[in-house]
């Protein structure tokens, strides 16, 4: 029997990775459906490519669209309008594995649907767990879900690991991820103020989306993945190090109490972690194009945490910050950077104010009692009034 997947978010470049890797695997896997927001070209072409059972669309308007298209084609996918339907298709008893690709904490509820539902979750939103922090993981455990991380970072952090969890506590020294840097890694801190939105998504390495390219570049994406990291392998923040790796060829590694190193390798692109998710234990051809060592050149390290990087990536300390402070911090962080980030790149915030809104939430947003996902989801709306607030005000 052929495993059927829920993609969510699927017109996003995980998404697209994702297809084609399950395009090449006809044998093995299905594509029961497929989500996004409002590309309704993009959701057409993947449905007549990959003939999903259902594709929704959370914005309605644009569900009639994609409606009307497919029906001009002869295409039989059902199409379904509004988000309660992502909640539906992840939860759904015919899915046996779900992408979780939808960015920022839109996909939450969704996630948590999957994890409620017992499914094998392939987390490529890290504001899952950002969000979510134990509420999720509880979620996964009660449910008896399989949550395999497929950020390239967690992925080599996994396959790095004994695959007896009951090893990690007792052999985990530290946490070594991996970052490229960004597009400014070289740059002056005092020229940042006049990045514009095309040169903070211009990724030397990694083809990704507007706004998480914009995260690699202020380092907000290694502040989430620290978070998601203390989540997913259950270890202390202190036990987890961020260095600069320019190459992107060393995707993340593991320190053991032995002081043996463990790191995972591999080109940068995300068909090899989607792959290994998706066919976990075992592993299966990707698509990738395998590294030359003989051509590779040399590989180099750096702090993160070097004086001239605390002024380059600010942000990426608010991560240590947040998880000292009370629970729902994480979740004020994540929102505030979400409004903040769009706020740049719509061009109402310089570069460098990004950092500034962030601290804002932090700072003035009390995170209250948080029991249910209920009040994840008001916390998470309160911080986005709050960072929506103070981007006007800079806008000043």
């Amino acid at each position: 029997m052929k495993q059927q997947i829920a993609i969510l978010g699927a017109t996003g470049s995980i998404g697209g990775n994702t297809l084609d890797v399950i395009a090449r695997h006809p044998e093995r896997y299905a594509v029961f459906a497929v989500t996004a927001a409002t590309k309704v070209e993009a959701m057409v072409d993947i449905c007549r490519t990959h003939r999903p059972r259902f594709a929704v669309m959370t914005d309605v308007d644009a569900a009639e669209v994609l409606r009307t298209r497919l029906a001009e084609m002869r295409c039989d996918t059902e199409v379904l309008a509004g988000p309660q339907h992502l909640v539906a298709v992840a939860q759904s008893a015919e899915v046996d594995v779900v992408m979780a690709a939808i960015v920022g904490s839109a996909g939450l509820p969704a996630c948590m649907a999957a994890a409620h539902a017992g499914k094998r979750l392939l987390l490529a939103n890290k504001e899952a767990l950002v969000v979510g922090g134990d509420l999720f993981m509880q979620a996964v455990r009660t449910g008896g879900a399989t949550l395999l991380p497929i950020d390239s970072e967690h992925s080599a952090v996994f396959q790095s690991l004994p695959q007896e969890r009951s090893l990690w506590a007792s052999s985990i020294d530290k946490i070594i991820l991996t970052a490229s840097g960004g597009p400014f890694r070289d740059w002056d801190p005092e020229r940042l103020p006049q990045v514009t939105p095309e040169q903070a998504c211009a990724h030397p390495n990694w083809v990704m989306g507007r706004k998480i390219s914009v995260d690699s570049a202020t380092m907000m994406n290694k502040a989430l993945e620290v978070i998601e990291a203390r989540y997913l392998f259950d270890v202390e923040p202190a036990c987890i190090e961020v260095v600069i790796h320019p190459q992107s060829v060393v995707h993340s590694m593991v320190q053991f109490v032995d002081n043996s190193v463990v790191a995972q390798l591999g080109t940068p692109d995300m068909r090899v972690p989607i792959a290994y998710g998706l066919s976990w234990p075992e592993r299966m051809v990707s698509g990738a194009a395998a590294l030359d060592f003989a051509s590779m050149g040399q590989l180099t390290f750096s702090s993160a945490d070097s004086p001239i990087n605390r002024q380059r990536y600010p942000g990426l300390r608010l991560a240590w910050e947040a998880m000292a402070s009370a629970p729902g911090t994480t979740a004020v962080l994540n929102a505030a950077n979400e409004v903040a980030v769009d706020a740049f790149l719509t061009g109402q915030v310089r570069f460098d104010q990004i950092h500034a809104i962030n601290l804002h939430a932090l700072e003035s947003v009390d995170p209250g009692v948080i029991q249910t996902i209920d009040d994840v989801l008001a916390l998470d709306r309160r911080s986005r009034v709050a960072a929506q607030s103070y981007a006007k005000a800079l806008q000043r």
